[in-house]
């Protein structure tokens, strides 16, 4: 089930202002409920991650990809260099940072979070996104901003992925979650099964950023990044509204 944001600040509410100490029912809890890797069964991390340290190899990361907007390429190039799309039309963002490729295991995590109902891969997600974002992240965000879900599908999925993911990762990395600053304002079709310029079309207008905007510097969170048109579509908006500098955080891109 969704739930109720937990602290108010303001007239938003926040998540993750600095991180949490361990207690003692943390000691005792780890005890009694070691990790268990969800991969495979194994014990998980010493780090308390849910995943073993197999597995985790495992995992296809995204090493070699455009600096810009994270497109896999399919071997090491000169650092630097952007893709074609990257170099024809820069995108409205900054940056975009992702963990993975959408290949092997990855995309069964992902629809087990989104689809599932399986908070513990949402969790588990962003402590992977986490680890990404802290080997590799030169320039640090005011604020995380989960990819907001229409009311209406929020309602029928019961919580929103990409804040679910916002939140572990908020902890992680003692940042705040700013999930009402931006809005879906249309209850737009799934982008699953649309081409790339009919999911260009379908998000056109699909967000409203709730002004005046308080923060100059953020990161998008979402769990999965294809053609970017969301992310596009709600960096427009947001540069519209004053923010200075846009950072993408994704737990997987899409080659």
């Amino acid at each position: 089930m969704f739930r109720a944001p937990c602290q108010p600040f303001g007239t938003i509410l926040v998540y993750g202002m600095s991180e949490r100490s361990p207690t003692l029912l943390d000691a005792i809890l780890a005890r009694l409920f070691p990790p268990t890797c969800l991969l495979c069964g194994a014990p998980g991390s010493a780090s308390g991650r849910d995943l073993c340290a197999g597995c985790a190899d495992d995992l296809p990361r995204n090493l070699d990809a455009c600096p810009r907007c994270a497109l896999p390429f399919d071997g090491p190039l000169p650092s630097g260099v952007l893709c074609g799309r990257c170099q024809r039309r820069p995108p409205l963002f900054d940056r975009c940072l992702a963990a993975f490729r959408y290949e092997g295991v990855v995309p069964s995590l992902v629809v087990g979070a989104k689809f599932e109902g399986r908070l513990d891969l949402a969790r588990l997600l962003g402590q992977c996104l986490a680890a990404a974002v802290r080997g590799s992240q030169p320039e640090w965000p005011e604020v995380l901003v989960p990819v907001p879900l229409h009311p209406a599908r929020l309602r029928a999925r019961g919580y929103n992925q990409a804040l679910e993911i916002a939140r572990v990762l908020g902890r992680e990395l003692a940042l705040p979650v700013d999930p009402f600053c931006c809005q879906r304002v249309r209850a737009t079709p799934p982008q699953a099964g649309l081409d790339e310029r009919a999911r260009w079309r379908n998000l056109r207008g699909a967000f409203e950023v709730q002004e005046p905007l308080g923060w100059r510097r953020l990161a998008i969170v979402d769990d999965v990044v294809t053609t970017g048109s969301t992310i596009v579509e709600l960096a427009r908006v947001l540069r519209r509204a004053g923010c200075e500098r846009i950072d993408v955080w994704t737990v997987a891109r899409t080659p």
